[in-house]
Parts: C-alpha cells; structure tokens; sequence
C-alpha cells in the first residue's frame, strides 16, 4: 500500500497538470471543483462577489498586500502570493 496517493499537490504539481495558472484562474478551478457560487466562495474567501468576479475574469489583479482574511484559514497564503506574482511578471514581460 503506497501513501503517495494521498499527497498533497503544491505549486508544481498543479503547473504540470495545468499550466500556468492565474490566480483568478486558481481560484476559479477550486470554486468550481468545490461547486460553490460566486456568493458562498466569496463568503469563505472574504471577498465581494463583484470582486471576486473580476479577479475570475481577469479584470482586476491581486496584490501581494494582506488580505482582509488570513489566506491560512482557506488555502496557503505561499501559493496565492507566487501565483499573483508570477502573474504579474508574465504582463510585464
């Protein structure tokens, strides 16, 4: 029996089986896969709906600042502020 199969996925896990991702991306695929609204991943995400779906679109970015609500209570804060930023460097070129 092999416990590899409950590891969990990092970063270069999910690259490799994803590609690149966004953060709005990211965060669109998990509320997708956890078959939430827009208003009930906002709610435990601690963002607005408009917001959020402006994050989803790619209409707005997300900086790098603290969030309102601490990133451990709902996912690891390393993985969004790599995310945001290599996003950011990929516009920049």
């Amino acid at each position: 029996m092999s416990t590899d199969r409950h590891k969990a996925f990092g970063p270069k896990d999910l690259e490799r089986r994803l590609g690149k991702l966004t953060v709005g991306e990211f965060l669109h695929t998990w509320r997708i896969s956890e078959e939430m609204s827009l208003a009930g991943f906002g709610k435990l995400v601690g963002m607005s709906v408009a917001n959020l779906c402006d994050i989803e679109k790619g209409r707005k970015g997300v900086s790098q600042k603290k969030p309102s609500r601490s990133p451990s209570d709902w996912c690891p804060a390393a993985l969004l502020i790599r995310l945001s930023i290599e996003e950011n460097l990929r516009a920049a070129g």
